[in-house]
């Protein structure tokens, strides 16, 4: 299997979401607990041509990826309480990245704007004052909403299941045995984590938005809508260059922030999860590597398949 391909994946509830170059393999340990696998294809559309342009690739995969996350989600939570009936369904999901996002622009865009403005009509401050201290109350809003809900039951063991997939694309990409015990040595941050580009967008939205300059209110909370997706693109390109860099001293300077602050959305998972992590990321390289040596019936769009071990 070529290992220049960059695995990724996500932690869902009870589980492990991992995305290749053609599939999406969820591994959750249900109620019983067994190791439930749902596989499904992704688009060839997305991850063909469009992934090569720089920019645009970045917007169109990480939306691509948001909403895989979400209905892996919804998914993992019908498997872990024990449903019979599980509906890896479109419109439930996409409604729920809808709302998601609406939240988030709301909170982390749009509140620290109104905030700003509140403290300008007390203390007037210059344009980069304000877009300065903009930048860092939403980064306040942000560490604060992680340190709350770090606080859950389940969105410890979330975190956890977070470790784990880390953990297990490190053991990967370092050519260890995918054993659960020499998983467990590996380190729970790693240079592409979403929680580092959070953090990447946070910075360079500081910089974009002060080319909208000081216009009224309601065109500045216009702009922070309409400036996101440039923003998402250009935090993809630095992340994946990051990535690819990160034994360069500078960069190792630049990622530090991001690796620090995983430490706030990862947490040490035990053996039984990485079981489920490792699972997951097996069942898609045995997929990718059968499709690369022979050529296979590809699974029918919106057809999963779900295994028990």
């Amino acid at each position: 299997m070529n290992k220049s391909f960059n695995y990724g994946g996500q932690a869902v509830i009870e589980g492990v979401m991992m995305r290749g170059k053609k599939y999406m393999t969820v591994a959750v340990r249900d109620a019983k607990g067994n190791i439930v696998l749902h596989i499904e294809p992704l688009n060839a559309r997305l991850y063909g041509s469009i992934s090569k342009i720089p920019l645009l690739r970045g917007l169109i995969l990480l939306w691509d990826a948001l909403g895989l996350g979400m209905r892996s989600l919804i998914y993992s939570a019908d498997v872990a309480v024990g449903e019979e009936e599980v509906e890896f369904s479109k419109p439930i999901a996409w409604g729920t990245v809808a709302f998601s996002l609406v939240l988030a622009v709301a909170i982390f865009f749009v509140a620290p704007l109104a905030l700003i403005k509140l403290i300008d009509w007390f203390t007037p401050l210059p344009i980069l004052g304000q877009h300065i201290l903009e930048g860092i109350i939403r980064l306040i809003f942000f560490i604060i909403y992680v340190w709350a809900i770090s606080f859950m039951e389940d969105i410890r063991r979330v975190f956890a299941y977070h470790g784990a997939e880390h953990k297990t694309i490190n053991a990967y990409e370092s050519g260890i045995e995918l054993k659960p015990e020499k998983v467990a040595q590996c380190s729970t941050v790693h240079t592409r984590c979403g929680t580092s580009f959070l953090l990447i967008v946070m910075v360079i939205s500081i910089f974009i938005f002060a080319f909208a300059g000081n216009p009224p209110l309601w065109l500045k909370i216009l702009s922070r809508i309409v400036l996101i997706p440039v923003i998402a693109g250009i935090a993809y390109e630095i992340l994946k260059f990051s990535a690819a860099h990160q034994e360069n001293i500078l960069i190792k300077i630049f990622i530090a922030p991001g690796l620090a602050l995983q430490k706030m959305t990862t947490r040490e998972p035990d053996l039984s999860m990485l079981e489920v992590s490792i699972a997951s990321l097996k069942k898609l390289l045995a997929l990718e590597e059968l499709e690369e040596l022979i050529e296979v019936e590809p699974v029918e769009s919106g057809k999963a398949i779900t295994v028990a071990s």
